[in-house]
This record gives C-alpha cells, sequence and structure tokens, in this order.
C-alpha cells in the first residue's frame, strides 16, 4: 500500500536550530515505518536533503522562502494531506496537519526580529484554526497555543522531541579549538546552548560568572551567532563563547562538562536537556515552561529569575561526584521517554486519521507550589464565611495558607474557629488589609491570590493560576473572568452564584488578553515580582484603581499582566456594609489624579477615566438606579473638583466625607468591597 501524504520540506533550506533538528529526525524516522512508503517530501529548488529510502524528494517551483510555502507547495500538495513540522504552513490549505513548537513569538516578542513577529502573527492564527490537527512538543506549549491562538486543548497532541540522534554523535571526532579551556587538565566547566535571544536567558549565567570563577568554574556557550552583542572584551574572565559547533563537538562539550545549565524563561522543548541526557551529562534547569515536564526527577531545577539557585546547585554538584554520576544515570533513564520513532508514529496516526488522536506522554510531576489566598472583609462576617468555607471546600489545588485580613476579629464570625485559617487584624481600608496580609506570608510563598469576600471561584481557579505563572514566568499578575458581576445590578444570591460556578466546569472559548489591569475581585501574583511593594495605602476607597496602580508598578519592572478565562468565578455584588456615594464620588477623581502624580497612569487614561465619571453620575442624576447614590457621587466629584482647584486635593480625604448608608449598593466601604 502506498501512502498518501506529503510533508513540507521547506525547513531543508534553512539554517539548522532546534525546530529544523525537529523536522529532519522526524522526517528521518518516518522514513524507517513500512507505512509511509510512497508519501513524497516536498522542497524548493536547490534544497539539500538526505538520501530517504521509503519517502520521495521532489523540488519544485521558482520561489523561496514564505513565497515557496504559501503559493507554489499548497497547489503541488493540493488533494493530499500535508505535514508541516516547523511552526509555519501554507493558510490557504485546510487538509493540512502543523507542528507549532511554541508560542515564543508571541510571549517573548522582544527575541525575534519585527518582520518574523509579523508573519507570525499574521499567519498562525489562520493556518491554526483551518487545520485538521495541531501537534506540538509538550503539555506547557499545549497550553501556551490554547491560550495565545484560541485552539481547544484537547485538539492539541502532544509529540516530543528524540533523543536518539545525540547517542550517533562522536565525540573522537571533534575538533574545537585548542585555546578553549574544556582539554584534559583544564578546570571544570559548565556549559550553556543557546542564541544571544532574551528568552534564553544567557544574561543569568553573566551575572553568576564571577561567582562560579572564584570556585574555579568556567562556563562556556554555545550555538547561535547572537552572542555578538556582548563583546568578547567585556565578558567575565571564565565565560567563553565558541559559537555554532559541529554535533561531535558538541557530544564532546557534553561528554566533559560539570553540567549542562539550561537557565531559558520559556522553551517549546528544550532540546539541549535530553541531548545532554542522552550523553549522561548532569542538567541544572529552568523550573518554569516545559522544563519540569522533560527534566522530571533528572535535573536540579532552579528559577530563571534566581541566580543564588544557580550558584547553589552547581556548587553542590561540583562538590559532589556522587550527585554527578546519580543525575547522569537518572537523565539517561529519563531521555528514553522522548524517542523519535513513537513521536513518527504519533504523525502518522494523524496522517490516516480523520479525528485527533490521544495526546501522548503524561505531564510530569505535579506542581508543588506555596500559594496563598488572601480575602479582605470589613462588617460583613456570614459572607465571608460563606465565600470562605466554599473556597476550602472546593479549590482542587489545595493553597498553603488562607488568610481573612480583617479590621476585628468579628469581622471574620465563625472562620476565627476554622483550623488552618489564619485570621490577621490591622488597619481599616483594603489596601491596608491586602498590606496586612502581605506582611504575614511565608517568605517562601511563591503565589498570592486576592478575593473579594462577595467571590466564588471555581475550583480550578488555583491550579489554573499556578500552571500559567509556571509556564510564563515572565508573568507577573493575573486577573480571572468574570462569570457574572452582581456589581452591575441588585447582587446575586449566595445559591444561584454557587450554581453558576459549578455550570460552569467546562470553559467555553478561554480567552487570554495581554495586557489586562488587574481587577481586585479576583488576581493572583507572583511573590517574586511583589518583594517588597505594597499598595497604595493613600488610595483609602476602591475605584479599580489601586487594584491598577498596584499592577502598573508590577509592570515597570518588565512583568507581564494578562487576563486568562481559566480563572474564573462569580463576583456576587453584596449590597450590605457601604458606605455614602460622596466618598466614592471623591475618589473618582482623587485616584486617577494621584496616580498621574506617581506615573502609574497616563495623562490621557486620567482624562478620560474623570470625565466618564462625572459624565455619568451627571447624567444620572435625576433617574438613578435604584442601587446607586448617584446624587452622593456627584457631590463627591464637585467636591474633589474644588480641592483640586484650592489645591487640597488628596484622595485620602475620601474615607471622612458623607455618612454610612447600610444598604445602598454599588457604594463601597473602606475595606474596598464593592466594585463599580
Amino acid at each position: 500500500m502506498t501512502a498518501s501524504f506529503v510533508v513540507n520540506g521547506r525547513f531543508l533550506t534553512q539554517s539548522i536550530s532546534g525546530v529544523q533538528r525537529y523536522a529532519r529526525n522526524i522526517v528521518s524516522a518516518l522514513d524507517q515505518i513500512e507505512a509511509t512508503r510512497g508519501a513524497s517530501l516536498l522542497l524548493p529548488r536547490g534544497g539539500r536533503h538526505p538520501a530517504y529510502e521509503r519517502l520521495d524528494s521532489v523540488e519544485l517551483g521558482v520561489l523561496g522562502g514564505y513565497g515557496w510555502e504559501q503559493v507554489e507547495l499548497p497547489i503541488a500538495a493540493r488533494g493530499q494531506r500535508l505535514l508541516n513540522l516547523c511552526n509555519m504552513a501554507p493558510v490557504i490549505k485546510s487538509e493540512q496537519i502543523v507542528c507549532i513548537h511554541d508560542t515564543n513569538v508571541l510571549s517573548s516578542p522582544d527575541s525575534y526580529t519585527r518582520g518574523f513577529r509579523a508573519a507570525y502573527r499574521s499567519l498562525q492564527p489562520l493556518f491554526a484554526r483551518r487545520a485538521v490537527s495541531i501537534a506540538t512538543v509538550s503539555h506547557a506549549s499545549a497550553r501556551q497555543i490554547a491560550r495565545y491562538l484560541s485552539i481547544s486543548l484537547s485538539q492539541i497532541m502532544v509529540l516530543p522531541n528524540g533523543h536518539e540522534h545525540a547517542l550517533l554523535w562522536n565525540s573522537d571526532r571533534a575538533t574545537l579549538p585548542a585555546e578553549l579551556p574544556v582539554h584534559a587538565g583544564d578546570r571544570p566547566f559548565v556549559l550553556a546552548i543557546g542564541s544571544g535571544a532574551r528568552h534564553k536567558n544567557m544574561s543569568l549565567l553573566l551575572e553568576i560568572a564571577p561567582t562560579l570563577e572564584a570556585s574555579g568554574i568556567n562556563i562556556v556557550i554555545a550555538g547561535g551567532n547572537d552572542n555578538s552583542e556582548r563583546s568578547k572584551a567585556h565578558l567575565p574572565a571564565n565565560v567563553h563563547i565558541c559559537g555554532r559547533v559541529s554535533d561531535d563537538d558538541l557530544a564532546y562539550l557534553l561528554d566533559h562538562a560539570l553540567c549542562l545549565a539550561f537557565p531559558s524563561l520559556t522553551e517549546g522543548f528544550g532540546l539541549p536537556i535530553v541531548e545532554a541526557m542522552a550523553r549522561g551529562c548532569p542538567v541544572v534547569s529552568s523550573n518554569c515552561a516545559s522544563m519540569p515536564e522533560v527534566c522530571g526527577g533528572a535535573a536540579l531545577m532552579a528559577s530563571p529569575l534566581d541566580p543564588a539557585q544557580w550558584i547553589e546547585h552547581i556548587d553542590t554538584l561540583s562538590k559532589s561526584p556522587q550527585l554527578q554520576v546519580d543525575l547522569a544515570g537518572r537523565g539517561r533513564e529519563q531521555c528514553k521517554r522522548f524517542s523519535w520513532h513513537d513521536s513518527a508514529e504519533g504523525y502518522l496516526e494523524l496522517l490516516e486519521s480523520s479525528t485527533v488522536a490521544t495526546r501522548r506522554v503524561t505531564s510530569g510531576a505535579p506542581l508543588e507550589p506555596r500559594i496563598a489566598a488572601v480575602f479582605a472583609t470589613l462588617g460583613r462576617p456570614e459572607v465571608v464565611s460563606k465565600t470562605v468555607r466554599h473556597f476550602l471546600s472546593t479549590q482542587r489545588l489545595v493553597p498553603s495558607a488562607v488568610l481573612v485580613s480583617c479590621v476585628t476579629p468579628e469581622d471574620a464570625g465563625d472562620l476565627v474557629h476554622v483550623e488552618g485559617l489564619k485570621i490577621v487584624l490591622g488597619p481599616v481600608g483594603l489596601a491596608n488589609q491586602r498590606n496586612t496580609a502581605l506582611d504575614q506570608l511565608d517568605p517562601k510563598t511563591d503565589m498570592v491570590a486576592f478575593f473579594d469576600d462577595d467571590f466564588l471561584a471555581h475550583p480550578d481557579w488555583l491550579s489554573e493560576a499556578v500552571q500559567v505563572f509556571q509556564d510564563e514566568s515572565s508573568v507577573v499578575g493575573i486577573t480571572g473572568h468574570v462569570i457574572a458581576d452582581g456589581i452591575k445590578g441588585p447582587g446575586i444570591a449566595f445559591d444561584e452564584a454557587a450554581h453558576m460556578v459549578e455550570a460552569a466546569a467546562e470553559v467555553g472559548g478561554r480567552r487570554w488578553i495581554e495586557p489586562f489591569s488587574p481587577y481586585g475581585c479576583n488576581m493572583a501574583f507572583r511573590m517574586k515580582a511583589i518583594g517588597p511593594l505594597r499598595f497604595d495605602d493613600r488610595l483609602v476607597l476602591y475605584g479599580w484603581l489601586e487594584d491598577r496602580d498596584f499592577g502598573a508598578a508590577l509592570a515597570k519592572g518588565g512583568g507581564r499582566l494578562v487576563r486568562w478565562a481559566g480563572c474564573q468565578g462569580v463576583h456576587m455584588g453584596v449590597k450590605s456594609g457601604r458606605t455614602s456615594g460622596e466618598r466614592l464620588g471623591y475618589s473618582q477623581v482623587a485616584n486617577p489624579l494621584h496616580m498621574l502624580k506617581k506615573g502609574t497612569m497616563k495623562p490621557h487614561l486620567v482624562v478620560v477615566q474623570i470625565f466618564r465619571n462625572i459624565a455619568s453620575n451627571a447624567a444620572r442624576v435625576l433617574t438613578p438606579e435604584p442601587y446607586v447614590d448617584r446624587k452622593g457621587r456627584l457631590k463627591g466629584n464637585v467636591r474633589a473638583i474644588l480641592d483640586g482647584l484650592t489645591g487640597s486635593l488628596a484622595p485620602e480625604r475620601a474615607a471622612g466625607l458623607g455618612k454610612k448608608r447600610p444598604a445602598v449598593a454599588n457604594e463601597v466601604n473602606p475595606a474596598g468591597l464593592g466594585r463599580t
């Protein structure tokens, strides 16, 4: 029987990186399977290709690059299923399978040229939605593709890289220069493989180089030509860049290195890891994105944002020959989980089937981060009791700590008797209460989530957030999706909200929005990014803006803020414990102007925010909603404007305005527990 499919062979005209190596090895493995006899590999004229036993190699067309791939390839492949292995595919063809290795061009755009970004951003979403199947190389990459390209995770098949090719390299044929200090008698060296692209994070190794120098350890960086930006004259004395090397040279480096250091911020797979393991080289790797599932329990893992962890691991490894032997042995076993032959058979299943096959390869060890959840509350003990109890009984990923931040113990109601729950007391005000909780957290906490006392979180809220933080090392803040927001109306009863959360077990049309300012009823942050930063306690009343102010301060450090619909829940919008609209109205003007001075809100957004609030209050003051104190808000707006004209405007003055109104909706209390 003759196979009826064709392979996009454009990769044979490109320089070899991890993506091209993947394609070459998958095609070679396909060629060893009898069922592929008669299938064709199509490539532009002039491409160099190996002699295949079962696959026919066909050169065609007059174009090259994207032109050949988008125009001539789909014409030549008409009537047959097309296999694309290198991220790109013709947009006009639907009967095709595409391997998208990663979404780095979207998550780490600074690592790529403008033209490259434009091509991927415009073409990938088009062919990804039309393709018969999408494949990728790791579960982490599958999750990223599902987020960025709005593809169902169940429709993505994981077909990873293999390790067998590294066993064929011959270190005896290495031709490394004599001056490179990797030969007998030279000091031990740490090997890194990667370009100077930002997401490869080679700067971490330069940062720890002086410490390793003091321990008598060199660093050798191989691969890529992008390291030219770091002049050798300015490198630490123990750092040596050797650029691209042959496979046999790489075999020698892996065979003689103390370890492979792989500090990437994000990777679709991380092929050098399994190559090192196949050669018996110990691995120290980043603990994010795909690396944990590729490394399993066979490597030392460290945060790509924490140089001290890398120094500790490398120092420990250098002093323990037994650990080196142990990691080498575990690595040889771990890499056997990744086989070119197995992945090639997976592609053959996709090529012969009209449905998506079951995803292959288990996703690795479960995550065990330290998570804290914080509920700030004031004057609503019954509400917070129901919310927190629901949270504790439903979250599938159990947090390390749950804190209820109050002004008095009475605010927590019967939660004071719940074992394992921590009640913390501090000054009134949402910013103050959140800060009180932050100050009480274990320094080793990895993630902190903040919830309103009337927000019911979906059981997967924490696990989804943790997964995003692991997959996306540059994300510092996540806002979840609000299924329904009672603050926009008369409110949602607890039982109704709980039913809505339960009914949302399957999220349809998951959306990833970036950038997105935090929305405090449900948000989470990476604790390492927060550091000493705290919420601005001058923003005494909620108007969404203290969340935005906090997020903007985090973003100044280069972190990304996103909204992810995988984290979801219902905001009940309970109407008790509110204060007069005059306080909120004052904050609607004072808070944006305060943030303008701080640089956490841009001038045009300040103008829009203030104008929209005043216009809305003025337009509805005669016919207000039954749950909104428009008259009080407008009075507060005017008061703030007058204070601004006299130079006495200050956001904290809002706390002293108005009188308590016990049951008026959408007028926030000092703890900031309402939403506008």
